[in-house]
């Protein structure tokens, strides 16, 4: 049997100002010829399928097509699990209707929900998949008053552990025989983040580790984290997501895993996912910067300039017109704010293209006068929850 892991689509993503309908699309194409290619039995999606909990229609229309294009596959079973970005309102709609197709999407991870999937082959169980979505803090956590920053964190990991311990005492009572796959979206401690993620925790800290999770599982199936990769052993692993999401992936090369199980032998292949779009960092002083400019081929690739320069607007300028006359696509141009020749009121002139949302937060509390190192933390920390709900 054989199984496919994927993660972290983020359909419906705008990339300063840009869409990746296109990017999006191709892949899933490929996605469809490969699962055909390589015989595969189970898909799994593990999280952050929509980029926003308002996706865009073109977004839900790319969705819906390929689940009805997969369920007429010779993928036999769509496993696909919550991550933070995604509107559980949204994936839960029509959950019901998909399941009819072998479509099973598992939105909370609360008790009401069934997490535990077999997998059949000729009526002979070959596996149990152990569905586990993004776990809010509204499912794994009470609230308890007074509690410390450090007291929250401790709890929420707790809980997590928890709720992994339960549901893996669950399959082992379905049979204790056949592989267990799991699956999961939240970071781990060790594993590599790039600058696309959020932290989806208050405080983002988390004693969740490889080895935990490798004591009961065959296979752990990971998203969130948007770099393919393993942590700690071969069977934990994320995916990592199809397409570059943030300029800190341009060179990253995207991948699935292919999984196949052989009673308990288990083995594990990455395969690279063509890229549609490059994305292309330079970084340097007008000379270096206009050189890498006119050297370019692809002028549908998407540019990002980190500028070091000793007139750096007027470089910015120079390099903006060139980029016209080139037919190239700049996307950011950031200054290098330690230049010395950089005059107090440039910083007057950031644009908010250079600038994170929780930089932008950051500035307001300076602006603001918040000097008050706890409620300053405190801030932040409250900050990083609604961002998280909004993105």
């Amino acid at each position: 049997m054989k199984i496919l892991h994927t993660s972290d689509w983020h359909l419906g993503q705008s990339f300063m100002g840009k869409s990746r309908q296109e990017e999006h699309k191709v892949f899933l194409e490929w996605l469809l010829v490969t699962i055909e290619e390589e015989n595969i039995d189970v898909l799994i999606v593990a999280g952050d399928i929509f980029d926003t909990g308002t996706p865009p229609n073109y977004a839900l229309e790319l969705y819906y097509n390929i689940l009805i294009k997969l369920a007429n596959s010779l993928c036999k079973y769509i496993v696909i699990t919550a991550g933070n970005h995604d509107s559980i309102a949204t994936l839960k709609a029509p959950k019901e209707l998909l399941k009819s197709l072998n479509i099973y999407v598992i939105t909370t991870g609360d008790e009401e929900e069934n997490q535990l999937i077999d997998i059949y082959d000729k009526e002979k169980l070959q596996a149990i998949i152990c569905a586990v979505p993004f776990l809010r803090d509204s499912t794994i956590r009470k609230s308890q008053s007074a509690q410390t920053l450090n007291d929250k964190e401790k709890a929420l990991s707790l809980g997590i552990k928890e709720h992994y311990n339960n549901i893996y005492i669950d399959a082992k009572k379905i049979s204790d025989t056949v592989p267990l796959i799991a699956t999961g979206h939240l970071t781990t401690v060790g594993a590599k983040s790039s600058d696309s993620e959020r932290e989806i925790y208050i405080g983002g800290t988390l004693d969740i580790d490889s080895q935990f999770l490798g004591e009961n599982f065959d296979y752990v199936a990971l998203g969130h984290l948007h770099e393919n990769q393993k942590v700690g052993t071969e069977h934990i692993r994320y995916s990592g997501s199809p397409i570059p999401l943030s300029f800190s992936e341009a060179n990253s090369q995207k991948k699935v895993n292919i999984i196949t199980l052989n009673a308990k032998n288990i083995d594990v292949k990455e395969i690279d996912i063509p890229l549609h779009r490059t994305l292309l960092v330079f970084r340097g002083d007008l000379e270096s910067i206009t050189s890498e400019l006119k050297n370019i081929t692809d002028k549908e690739s998407w540019i990002e300039i980190h500028l070091k320069d000793k007139n750096p607007f007027d470089a910015n300028r120079e390099i903006r017109n060139l980029a016209d006359e080139l037919g190239l696509i700049i996307l950011a141009i950031k200054i290098d704010k330690t230049e010395q020749s950089l005059q107090n009121n440039d910083f007057n002139v950031i644009s908010l293209e250079e600038l994170e949302p929780m930089e932008l937060f950051e500035k307001r509390l300076d602006k603001d006068g918040v000097d008050d190192e706890e409620l300053r933390e405190e801030l932040i920390e409250e900050f990083r929850v609604v961002l998280g709900e909004v993105e």
